[in-house]
């Protein structure tokens, strides 16, 4: 209406209507683009097109693969203390569940049941969603290849950590295990308890009171924490427990012997504490032998050093821990019990992508000695090799970028090359202090005032760090910025 006002033409005519439509017409026709002046611009779909090619060159990596083989102490801490974003852990083990060995001699002595001591590891890692469970039986490692061989998978690794453990061995004499079970797991564990309690039943049914003798005399091999265990477990439970359950026989006159082919049990403690234990297992009724070796075992019988031979109706080996067979198929250096002669930082030699933690490691202490094969030191090794590939997987690992995460306390008090690749040395910051619970009250002595038994984490590796006195589960570790990648 107003192009009709413009137009002196009245808006209610319908002369109106014409010119407004006539002007709708004109700018419809100017607004179109001319095919010769202006260029023809590519269609959208071959926008998209280019744009797909140019980004299609451009693969996105692979997250790192990180392979655990064990699910024991040192595998399943790792699993729980490795946190990196990008990263997946691949858990391979043949069980299904963790077990938790420091009292699987009470399972073996009928003081606990199986269930008590053991737990789905799908469970316990259930919150860690980068990490996957197989239920799997390794067969071979690849290291040059970096592969993994299982019964049913096959599994390439950035970074590959073994946690396989220990087994029983019998010092060049398979044939003894038939007679002579060690005690590793749950089914070491059921046979032992079935056995001994069968072995009381039997001597309820026989006659004669030579073999019902026989019969209940326990013989325990090996004076080490899993043997003098055990050789209690065992006094207790005929003295205490079956005493009052038959009627023929007087489980009391059960004998129980440690037989120990050193100069004391308990070899790895002081002397004190080692003759504390040897008179508490005597208040009890073990009968200790120390310095005592064994010749051969049979079906019911051991032969000693100097022609003696002990029969008795259980024979229980806990006299030797050696290396995971695998560890023969890697092509490094072994010790005389197969475990890896690994480097200062944990890793294999040769191999810096791979590591050896737990009862599979050779780690040596100060004074030459290996750190025993319990719990605390696997855990500890499992942390810190955690630590060491996190640091390794981060991303801005170039000079003069802080990251987010603190060093390792090993990489942090022993000196370790700095994971920034700066040459900064983390050894150069200020005392690191633990703070926590169980922190001291004053700052620690340095370890030449201490002995041998450093106070705080020492300079010369984690060898040092695993034979310190505290634990760094119980504090945390704080030293003064000294480098940018802290």
């Amino acid at each position: 209406m107003n192009r009709a006002r413009k137009a002196g033409v009245n808006p209610r005519t319908p002369d109106a209507s014409r010119v407004a439509g006539a002007a709708r017409s004109a700018r419809s026709v100017w607004s179109r683009p001319n095919p010769i002046l202006a260029p023809r611009l590519p269609d959208r779909t071959h926008i998209c097109t280019l744009g797909t090619l140019r980004h299609s060159s451009h693969v996105e990596p692979s997250p790192p693969h990180i392979v655990v083989l064990g699910a024991g102490f040192g595998g399943l801490t790792f699993c729980k203390a490795f946190r990196h974003p990008r990263a997946r852990v691949t858990l391979v083990d043949r069980q299904n569940h963790h077990l938790f060995q420091p009292l699987l001699y009470q399972v073996a002595t009928a003081g606990l049941s199986a269930p008590d001591i053991a737990e789905p590891v799908r469970s316990i890692l259930s919150r860690h969603r980068n990490v996957t469970v197989l239920l799997d039986e390794v067969h071979s490692v690849d290291l040059a290849a970096r592969r993994v061989r299982c019964a049913h998978n096959t599994l390439d690794y950035d970074y590959l950590v073994l946690a396989l453990g220990g087994t029983t061995s019998y010092f060049g004499h398979p044939e003894w295990e038939r007679f002579a079970p060690g005690l590793k797991s749950l089914d070491d564990a059921l046979r032992i308890r079935r056995e001994v309690l069968l072995a009381f039943e039997r001597a309820e049914n026989e006659p004669d009171p030579r073999e019902q003798q026989r019969l209940m005399t326990v013989a325990v091999v090996g004076g080490g924490p899993t043997g003098v265990e055990l050789a209690g477990a065992f006094a207790e439970l005929a003295r205490h427990v079956l005493r009052r359950d038959f009627r023929r026989v007087d489980p009391s006159r059960a004998r129980v012997i440690l037989i120990e082919a050193g100069p004391r049990i308990l070899g790895h403690l002081s002397a004190r504490l080692s003759a504390s234990a040897e008179r508490q297992l005597e208040r009890l009724g073990v009968e200790v032998r120390r310095q005592t070796l064994v010749r051969d075992i049979g079906d019911g019988y051991l032969d000693l050093a100097g022609g003696q031979r002990l029969e008795a109706g259980n024979i229980i080996w806990a006299a030797g821990v050696g290396g995971n067979p695998l560890t023969r198929q890697l092509g490094v250096e072994l010790d005389r019990a197969g475990r890896v002669k690994v480097e200062p930082d944990l890793s294999v030699p040769g191999h810096p992508e791979v590591f050896a933690i737990g009862d599979l490691a050779l780690v040596l202490r100060e004074d030459g000695s290996p750190v025993p094969g319990v719990s605390p030191a696997a855990m500890q090794m499992a942390r810190h090799v955690a630590r060491l590939i996190e640091r390794a997987l981060e991303p801005s690992h170039e000079p003069g970028v802080r990251t987010s995460r603190r060093p390792s306390p090993v990489v942090q008090a022993a000196g370790l090359p700095s994971p920034c690749g700066a040459g900064c040395q983390p050894a150069a910051h200020a005392g690191p202090r633990q703070t926590g619970r169980f922190s001291p009250s004053r700052p620690p002595d340095p370890p030449s005032a201490t002995g041998t038994r450093a106070r705080w984490p020492p300079s010369d590796g984690p060898r040092r760090w695993l034979n310190w006195g505290g634990s760094s589960s119980t504090g945390s570790w704080r030293g003064s910025p000294g480098c940018w990648c802290t």
